[in-house]
């Protein structure tokens, strides 16, 4: 089969059911073609765009300065191995280095990848002063960071571990943002602090004043890598490059990012500063596809988009517009208890009169073109393009007032 298929929707819906393993439930509808944050889908049906593919597509849906970087890249060289260097790649890494606190880069190709590597460089680190016993790990409670056995054990949500089991040792955790909590905890076995500056997929949590610095002094204290989880949060999300660029004092030593540095092209990058670039000598750690051509190319040309004053601008002007159309809604019709984030990453946690319901409000929503997200049930999240216009997201919020007006 292929893009011209002489199927129905509903048969070739029917095709996926049979030739997908069933751990993604996909809507029932297929996705066609996008530009800016529309969408339409293989019948014609037109959606606002408010999730960007999970904080992936940040620049919205066929971008011209991404496509012209592709496309010039795809005629000249598509992938070699990693015992070569390629110009993209060296550039791309250049400019992370000059943008961040950084001072080494790794390639990978998604943000799972990007935590792997950071949990294994703090392992080998540790590997030259202590015994495997003693190289814990201190994630936190709603945490997310990955779907590979030791990122998904970095996870601290038990739902995501069940059936898994043995799951890697070694990690230890800590309730998010309680600073008594992780003090008590903390000790010379502890390796590394894994840590997202705001919570994602566990309800769009950000960390509280100070909680960040906080975990920095202990890290220095006990010679553990702090290292934060940007993969959704960070690349301009909050209205700066990263998130914890809000608390300047507390600087990472090792980063993992992905998504949207890409822009809908997989990509993920674990950034690295001071001795522990050291951490993962010559053949220690690989990644097959990681630091491609056609995938460095095009994230140069999305972090030069996204590294602007004007776009950062944008994102906290949008934001704060979305936040007041959701909070004007709420005045109307009384469903959430609390909209917290920062710039373009917000989340609507529901009411107690209609918790578990996230995923009947986003299917509701859906079906009157409009498409957002949850986290978990009983949070709405918000993530769309970092460039959406004005336009975009008031009609984005007249639709969704429409798709909600009947669970007031």
């Amino acid at each position: 089969m292929n893009s011209q298929s002489p199927l129905t929707t509903t048969e070739l819906i029917a095709e996926g059911v049979r030739c997908y393993l069933p751990n993604y439930q996909p809507r029932e509808i297929i996705l066609d073609h996008g530009k800016g944050s529309r969408l339409w889908d293989r019948d014609g049906k037109e959606y606002i765009d408010l999730g960007a593919g999970i904080a992936v597509n940040s620049l919205g849906h066929a971008n011209p300065d991404l496509l012209a970087a592709l496309h010039s890249q795809a005629e000249k060289l598509w992938h070699t191995t990693n015992i070569y260097y390629t110009e993209p790649a060296i550039l791309l890494a250049q400019e992370l280095v000059e943008a961040t606190f950084a001072d080494q880069v790794f390639f990978c190709n998604s943000g799972a990848e990007a935590n792997e590597a950071a949990i294994k460089l703090a392992r080998k680190r540790a590997s030259k002063s202590s015994p495997p016993d003693q190289r814990e790990i201190i994630t936190f409670s709603g945490s997310f960071h990955g779907r590979t056995l030791a990122t998904v054990t970095a996870t601290a949500q038990p739902k995501y571990h069940e059936g898994f089991e043995p799951l890697p040792a070694g990690f230890r955790y800590c309730p998010f943002n309680d600073f008594e909590a992780v003090t008590s905890l903390f000790n010379d076995n502890v390796c590394a602090v894994l840590v997202e500056p705001i919570q994602g997929e566990g309800g769009v949590t950000p960390a509280a004043p100070g909680f960040l610095s906080h975990l920095r002094s202990l890290c220095d204290q006990h010679n553990a890598l702090l290292i934060y989880d940007e993969v959704q949060c960070g690349m301009g999300r909050t209205g700066r490059l990263f998130a914890h660029q809000w608390e300047a004092e507390a600087q990472p030593d090792v980063m993992a990012i992905a998504k949207a540095l890409g822009c809908g092209f997989p990509i993920g990058a674990l950034l690295v500063a001071g001795e522990a670039t050291q951490a993962l000598p010559f053949g220690s750690h690989g990644s097959t596809f990681g630091g491609n051509p056609l995938a460095t190319a095009v994230a140069r040309a999305a972090l030069k988009k996204i590294n602007s004053s004007s776009l950062l601008a944008n994102v906290l002007h949008q934001g704060e517009r979305l936040k007041s159309g959701l909070q004007r809604l709420n005045e109307r019709y009384s469903l959430f208890s609390e909209i917290r984030g920062r710039g373009l990453m917000i989340g609507a946690q529901l009411t107690d009169s209609h918790s578990g319901q996230a995923g009947v409000l986003t299917e509701a929503c859906r079906q009157q073109g409009v498409l957002i997200l949850q986290a978990g049930p009983d949070v709405l999240r918000f993530l769309p393009a970092l460039n959406i216009n004005q336009t975009d997201i008031d009609e984005g919020v007249d639709r969704i007032e429409v798709a909600l007006k009947p669970f007031q």
